[in-house]
């Protein structure tokens, strides 16, 4: 028996002490070298124990609910034991875990999107599974192998944590026929053709934008390749006025309560908290843009054909920004309790609209980056943020923000501060 301690990560200097939340794993369970075992909370961030190695947790001595400080000693693990992680399959196979991905620290829980797999269907490795949202942006879990979904655990809605088992494959077993129905064309009989079985179906990003708008399955004509539904096709429904079929009756006062996302939910209390705990100002400046706009008009179609992208204004915008950070630091540092952090370097977050609420994921060292190389980051983000493909990385950190109103036609607006900057 080889036993190895578990001890309390080391905290922050201004962080004394920190309370256990519930444990992700039990005395006698198995654990992977890696794997979450508890999560830690303190005044500013949820921190992660993972296993120091693999085996089975033998003993917890620190309970849910207990203030802990660092290098305290809080469980024991036998690298030596053994135990079943998961439950075999039929003929004495194991099951392969699907788990929850880390998060960000500052990310406690997700919530499980509807899955794309149902038990009994093949699927491939890497294959997306599942989609999880979070405060700040959607996750996909892939598949860890190839084999046959025979287990969902979490179903579409519930709130899942980072490391847990949320379904079970089997890797070496042959997918379940899927029963035809009544209805189904007998054998000899002409049957539909791939292209016709893609007809109709909505991508990712098109279907949670139906889902979100109210367009039922089947309202949307598709464009896209063998007649799937792409977010442009959704879009063109939108501006054309597509509604549900059902004719409304004269007089008729329809309402529609609709889940709010994570997101909107973490944007709408951060805003509160913003406006809450920071005195804000807000002062306008006439510039003149006419030299800009001549040589952005002069400019353009040559940026396009040398770089491959579009010459905009944020790009002039960032450059400004940088400028002005030089020149006063103190607009480019953040506050930390008592204190003001200086940044030396120049991380801009630029705010961008999509589906699921305003986000902002930040163009790093912007001072180091040309023009182009500006237009192309921010032309990739607006991509990544239409189709819900931000990663964690994409929108942390950032020492100055822009918001750009003027994609709305606004004349002027009042931006909120996006703490701590």
């Amino acid at each position: 028996m080889a036993i190895l301690e578990v001890k309390v990560p080391q905290l922050s200097e201004s962080v004394a002490s920190a309370k256990l939340l519930p444990w992700k794993k039990q005395p006698g369970e198995a654990v992977q070298a890696g794997e979450i075992l508890v999560e830690l909370e303190t005044d500013k961030v949820v921190l992660e124990v993972p296993a120091p190695a693999a085996g089975v947790l033998t003993e917890i001595l620190q309970p849910a609910g207990a203030t802990v400080t660092a290098d305290q000693l809080i469980a024991m693990l036998d690298t030596e034991a053994a135990a079943s992680v998961a439950a075999p399959a039929a003929g004495g196979r194991e099951m392969l875990d699907v788990v929850v991905p880390p998060l960000s620290e500052s990310v406690a829980s997700a919530k499980l999107l509807p899955w794309k797999k149902q038990p009994g269907e093949a699927v491939q490795a890497d294959e997306i599974l599942v989609e999880l949202e979070t405060d700040k942006v959607v996750l996909e879990v892939p598949a860890p192998a190839a084999g046959v979904l025979a287990e969902i655990i979490q179903p579409a809605g519930a709130t899942v944590t980072a490391g847990e088992v949320i379904a079970h494959i089997d890797p070496v077993a042959v997918p379940t026929a899927v029963a035809a129905p009544a209805d189904a064309p007998a054998a000899g009989a002409a049957t539909t053709s791939h292209a016709d079985a893609a007809a109709g179906f909505a991508m990712p990003a098109a279907a949670r934008m139906m889902a979100e708008n109210n367009l039922p399955a089947g309202s949307v004509p598709g464009t896209g390749k063998g007649g799937r539904v792409t977010k442009g096709d959704v879009i063109a429904a939108l501006d054309a006025g597509a509604t549900s079929p059902a004719a409304l009756p004269a007089g008729a006062r329809p309402e529609q309560r609709v889940p709010m996302t994570r997101l909107r939910a973490r944007i709408a209390e951060r805003l509160l908290q913003s406006q809450a705990q920071n005195a804000i100002l807000t002062t306008f400046n006439e510039v003149n843009m006419a030299p800009v706009m001549e040589m952005r008009q002069r400019l353009k179609d040559k940026f396009e054909k040398v770089h491959g992208v579009r010459l905009g204004f944020m790009s002039f915008f960032v450059k400004a920004v940088v400028h002005a950070l030089k020149k006063f630091p103190i607009i480019n540092a953040s506050v930390d309790g008592n204190d003001i952090i200086y940044h030396g370097y120049f991380d801009i977050g630029v705010a961008v609209g999509s589906p699921r609420g305003l986000v902002v994921p930040i163009v790093r060292d912007a001072d180091q980056m040309s023009f182009a190389e500006i237009e192309k980051k921010i032309a990739e983000y607006s991509e990544k943020a239409q189709q819900g493909k931000l990663d964690m990385a994409d929108i942390t950190g950032g020492t100055f923000t822009i918001s750009n109103g003027g994609v709305f036609g606004s004349m002027m607006s009042t931006p909120i501060i996006n703490p701590p900057q």
